[in-house]
This record gives C-alpha cells, structure tokens and sequence, in this order.
C-alpha cells in the first residue's frame, strides 16, 4: 500500500500546484492580458478556455458542445481512474503515466466544475506560428498520453510479437 500511496500524493501534489498557478494568474494578470517573458517566444497570460485541452472547442458557438465536454471530462476521468486502479504496481510506467493524466484531468475538470471554465496561461510561439495556450494540468495529460502511446506501441508490440 505505500508504493501506492505514492502515485496518490504525486496526483494530489501535482494538482495543488496546478490549482496554485492558476490562481497565482487569476489573481496577477487581466482576463485577455500577457505578460512577456521571452520576447518572440513565451510569455504568461491569462485566458478563460471554454473548450477543451489547448483551446480546441472553445470557439463552438453550440451550447452543446459546452454542455458535451463536462460530461466527456467525467467519462474519461472515471475510464482513467478504473484502469489506474486496475493496473498492477509492477507496471510502474503504466502507473506513472495513469497519474499523470489522473492529475491533469482532475485540474481542469475542478475548474471546469467549479469556474465553468479553465484557466490557461502558458503561451508559446515563434514569429508566426502560435501554439494554443495551456496549463501545468494539459502538459501533465499530455506527457501522461505520450507515455501511454509509448508504452503500446514500443512496450506493447515486443510483448505482442513475442513467441512462447
């Protein structure tokens, strides 16, 4: 039970500090507003994301779409947490990434829940090409999702092609 209770206070940590950032912001910078960091690459903003993870959605004009995405988020949250909790210690990749996404998802799901929308201020670009804004909650779903991908495509297909 103690290696387990590490996966716990990882997600737990990792969104504490998710939810700390977001209020640091919240509380720092204007709604629509950046403050420059590295000139032509990175600067800190604060924008409200009605959407999904990096902005995807947040434009839809059907209220749908806004009503859709909570419920999708608690769907693959429940899915995410079954399969966390089904998987073995030993599969401590497996584990780390689950944790990963069970963090992230839990932050944006929270602010969804509690703001109705999520708080993103990480914002990259290089002179033309932008990408859409995110949090400390979508980098850790998205590294979580890599890992994942890694761990069925790389891990995954030596099991599977493995003879007996």
């Amino acid at each position: 039970m103690k290696r387990q209770s590490l996966y716990f206070i990882l997600i737990l940590s990792l969104f504490c500090l998710d939810q700390l950032t977001k209020s640091i912001i919240a509380s720092s910078i204007r709604i629509n507003s950046y403050m420059r960091i590295i000139p032509g690459f990175f600067n800190i903003t604060h924008i409200q994301n009605k959407g999904a993870i990096f902005g995807f959605f947040s434009q839809a004009e059907n209220p749908a779409v806004h009503i859709l995405l909570p419920i999708a988020s608690f769907a693959a949250f429940g899915f995410v947490i079954y399969y966390f909790l089904n998987t073995p210690l030993s599969e401590k990749l497996m584990k780390f990434s689950l944790t990963l996404i069970l963090a992230g998802a839990l932050g944006n799901l929270s602010d969804r829940i509690i703001r109705g929308y999520v708080i993103d201020f990480l914002d990259f670009y290089i002179k033309g090409s932008h990408w859409p804004n995110f949090n400390l909650a979508d980098s850790c779903i998205t590294i979580g999702a890599v890992i994942l991908c890694y761990i069925f495509f790389f891990k995954g297909s030596k099991k599977c092609c493995q003879s007996s």
